[in-house]
């Protein structure tokens, strides 16, 4: 019967639940022993897969035009009719083979993942999800939507970023209102999504029997390594070691831009008053060079990005009406990544695309595994495959490695990176530790007023470098543009986790390039059938929350910004 099933998945994003039940059905009726357990799981396999990138194609669809009405009724089609009975048949599947006992080999963290998932399920809130995801959707069009009037040219407000980096102070701060001016606007439309997505993810929790959503997510998310009070502990170490050296580097662009405060335009441009890196003119450039750089890394990685670029799977350039941010997602299917990004022309974009490879390749290597439940990897580590690739990539920034820079502006760029990583284990803990209020006091949270002040609290424990005078509304608002915050709930810890983990995997590099790269890859084949501690030390690293930790790391940060700071 599965020979019928089409070779690939563009057959089918227009299928009705009708054409597909058949097939749910077949598995369902089959008899399962240790016989034929594996004609089961590849035939799983192969129709999971296959729903699967639907849905991701239908996502990506209204992703990259968030104004396209038929891809926006398409997708809602397939969440109204395809996700609610497909996400209760793959249950009845997982409960079906947790019942026979079965334990094939890569399969304990599989069984572990399903058990889970079967004690959370509720079919009531499978129309939850629907809804939840809907109104993700409604946030990314009111993003998407968001520009302005710029040297007589519409830009998104994306398209203003280059701005923040020019030398000419009253232009950044002209920018950068006018792009907060517009981002006010909305306010109200987002405060109003807020509140439908609080009590719409709430209600699923009771449904399952928690007394509070962030245990239910944290099984949903499934979380079986850390508390909310490892997370917790992260934060003030975060505070005690990396708040120092953030302030170090706040104080450095001070002095050097000859300022008695920071504002919020001053962080972008070159502290030396250079003009900004210009990596490339074009996508094609940037996907040129950064093929030669991954090439260096690594020849099978390199290959493995020409397979991308061959194949039509990148979207990279900003644009009117395309939702914000990047991503990468895979095609279950044909087992290939998608990466979506919008770039305009920065080294933020560089950054960015290596990031999103680092995904690629973890989706080229752990998919050789060959069933569709040993694939799933909590995120913690995920992003240890895109963070560590932006490390592992920074040596061949420049053009006499076949990058984007000459060697003074390699170093910059490299530099600024980890400069920005320092700063970003601050902004890290306010996210998650804005998530653990919210959640931990829902009918304080449920107003946005309180979120302001919330936020406001945190950015200044942790963030207090910034002058933000009269600029209050402005601050307090910056939860509502943080994607994680309305879209992905509790994602958001893991890029801090991760991060640490990325230079650790950095720091094996330096003293064995070849060695640290071959057991990245080899972590990153592993895929989803070993524990999350053991993922990290498949790649040389430790899954970590403590300051002794995370002070190693900042040294190594702090000591390479000095050696390159003084070339």
């Amino acid at each position: 019967m599965f020979d019928a099933l089409p070779p690939d998945a563009t057959r089918m994003t227009d299928w009705e639940w009708t054409k597909f039940e058949p097939y749910y059905n077949d598995l369902a009726q089959r008899s399962l022993d240790a016989d034929n357990v594996e004609e089961f799981l590849a035939d799983w396999t192969t129709l999971s897969q296959l729903v699967d990138e639907v849905h991701s194609r239908l996502h990506v669809a209204v992703t990259v035009n968030t104004a396209d009405k038929e891809a926006e009724t398409n997708y809602h089609r397939f969440l109204d009719e395809i996700y609610p009975p497909g996400a209760d048949a793959e249950q009845k599947l997982k409960k079906k083979f947790l019942d026979t006992g079965l334990q094939p080999p890569g399969f304990d963290m599989p069984l572990l993942r399903m058990r889970t998932e079967a004690d959370i399920f509720r079919e009531e809130n499978i129309p939850l999800k629907t809804r939840e995801r809907k109104l993700a959707n409604e946030y990314d069009k009111i993003m998407g939507a968001q520009t302005v009037e710029w040297d007589g040219k519409e830009v998104t407000i994306q398209g203003l970023r280059p701005v923040f980096q020019e030398p000419d102070r009253h232009l950044r701060e002209k920018a950068w209102r006018l792009a907060r001016q517009r981002q006010m606007q909305d306010r109200e439309a987002i405060s109003s999504l807020w509140k439908e997505l609080l009590a719409v993810r709430l209600e699923p929790a009771a449904n399952a029997g928690f007394g509070d959503y962030r245990s239910f997510r944290w099984k949903e998310l499934q979380r079986f390594d850390y508390s909310p009070e490892d997370c917790k502990s992260f934060h003030n170490a975060i505070e005690n070691v990396v708040a120092p050296a953030a302030t170090k580097v706040y104080e450095r662009r001070r002095r050097r831009l000859g300022l008695e405060t920071l504002r919020p335009w001053d962080l972008d441009v070159d502290p030396l008053g250079r003009p900004p890196l210009k990596p490339f003119s074009d996508t094609t450039e940037l996907q040129a060079k950064t093929s030669t750089i991954f090439h260096n890394v690594d020849p099978q990685l390199g290959a493995f990005f020409d397979t991308m670029i061959e194949e039509g799977l990148l979207d990279l350039e900003n644009r009117k009406n395309k939702a914000p941010g990047g991503y990468c997602t895979d095609f279950a299917a044909i087992r290939r990544p998608f990466i979506f990004m919008n770039a305009v022309g920065l080294h933020d974009d560089v950054q960015t695309l290596l990031h999103e490879s680092g995904h690629c390749f973890h989706v080229f290597e752990k998919t050789r595994l060959p069933y569709y439940q040993q694939l799933d990897v909590g995120m913690e580590f995920a992003e240890v495959a895109s963070m560590a690739m932006e490390l592992l990539a920074a040596p061949y920034l420049g053009e006499s490695e076949g990058g984007f820079y000459s060697d003074s502006d390699a170093r910059r760029a490299r530099l600024e990176h980890l400069e920005r990583s320092i700063l970003f284990w601050p902004y890290m803990a306010v996210v998650d530790a804005f998530q653990h209020w919210v959640y931990e006091n829902t009918s304080e949270s449920a107003d946005p007023g309180a979120c302001d002040a919330q936020w406001l609290a945190l950015c200044e424990r942790f963030l207090p470098d910034v002058d933000w005078t009269g600029l209050q509304e402005e601050r307090m608002s910056i939860w509502q543009r943080q994607l994680h915050i309305l879209v992905v709930p509790f994602y958001y810890v893991e890029y801090g986790l991760a991060q640490l983990g990325a230079v650790q995997v950095w720091s094996n590099a330096l003293k064995d390039r070849a060695g640290a790269v071959a057991a990245y890859r080899r972590a990153l084949a592993i895929g989803g059938t070993v524990p999350l501690p053991d993922l990290y030390a498949a790649a040389g690293a430790n899954l970590a929350f403590d300051e002794q930790t995370l002070k190693s790391a900042v040294d190594l940060m702090e000591n390479t910004i000095d050696s390159l700071d003084k070339d």
